[in-house]
């Protein structure tokens, strides 16, 4: 009696045995740790087709896709790979392979290139035009100009009381010591936006009583002399408007400041005043 199931045997027994699944590994001796090298990609600057091979270090290089006769290439921008790794250098065949950032055309061209390099990146350029005016290349994304920020010291020289103290923090960020109903630290500020702030100024850096004199030389320091006592007071004892006008309240931690000695404190001497910028420069 023949099974009436299809793709069985008369006995039930399947025609076909399933093969087992094989999964792509990585063997231990291999040179490279990819289940597969030259991957397929595109330049984000030109749009043409580049292959990303990597290195004996595992850093990626992109490559032309194609080889190249050696003699169309200068000796020193021949690539060859070996078991899925790059090598800048020649490995003795007729072709060799040239790394994309000699023919890109958004990249500016290498000195006295073969007439066979120059072709090429003709060709290669004129697909970059084809690509920009089809829209199937995004335009080049122009580098924002480098952030100002402001040069402010870590720890200011803040002159109140006709007395100099040096801010354990840059003077925005000085908070409140007094206690909340919810028995936490107050995080207003003391500089508060509806109160009225101090201003920076260049003063000598004068020695304290018995030192030796110190050279001529001007400090910046956030001079608050010039608000009224009271509100000096409130920089003084580190409280907000709020809690400095109602005293009952504990504070949760001591005032940090800490008198200013020129002798001692000499790296927080700053020549220059903050209020202007400086350009930050990105690290390489």
């Amino acid at each position: 009696m023949r099974s009436s199931l299809a793709g069985r045997h008369w006995d039930g027994s399947p025609r076909h045995t399933p093969r087992p699944r094989r999964w792509l590994r990585v063997a231990v001796d291999s040179p490279s740790r990819l289940l597969r090298s030259a991957q397929c990609d595109r330049c984000r600057h030109c749009g043409n087709p580049i292959e990303w091979c990597y290195l004996t270090d595992g850093s990626p290089v992109p490559l032309h896709p194609a080889e190249l006769p050696c003699a169309a290439v200068p000796a020193d921008e021949r690539w060859h790979l070996s078991s899925g790794i790059a090598h800048p250098a020649d490995d003795g065949s007729a072709w060799c392979r040239i790394a994309h950032q000699s023919l890109c055309p958004a990249r500016t061209a290498p000195p006295d290139p073969t007439p066979q390099l120059r072709d090429l990146r003709r060709r290669l350029a004129l697909r970059t035009r084809r690509l920009k005016d089809a829209g199937a290349l995004p335009p080049t994304p122009v580098e924002p100009a480098p952030p100002t920020v402001p040069c402010r010291p870590a720890r200011p020289v803040v002159r109140l009381l006709y007395v100099r103290y040096l801010a354990p923090c840059p003077v925005e960020d000085l908070r409140c010591v007094a206690q909340t109903r919810t028995r936490h630290r107050c995080t207003h500020p003391l500089l508060a936006p509806d109160a009225p702030p101090g201003t920076w100024a260049l003063l000598p850096a004068a020695p304290a009583t018995g030192q030796l004199p110190l050279p001529d030389t001007l400090m910046a320091v956030y001079d608050l002399t010039g608000l009224p006592y009271d509100e000096q007071l409130r920089w003084r004892t580190q409280r907000c408007p709020d809690h400095a006008a109602g005293p009952t309240a504990a504070d949760t931690a001591c005032t940090q400041w800490e008198p200013f000695d020129p002798l001692l404190h000499h790296q927080h001497i700053h020549p220059r005043l903050p209020t202007t910028a400086r350009h930050h420069r990105a690290r390489p």
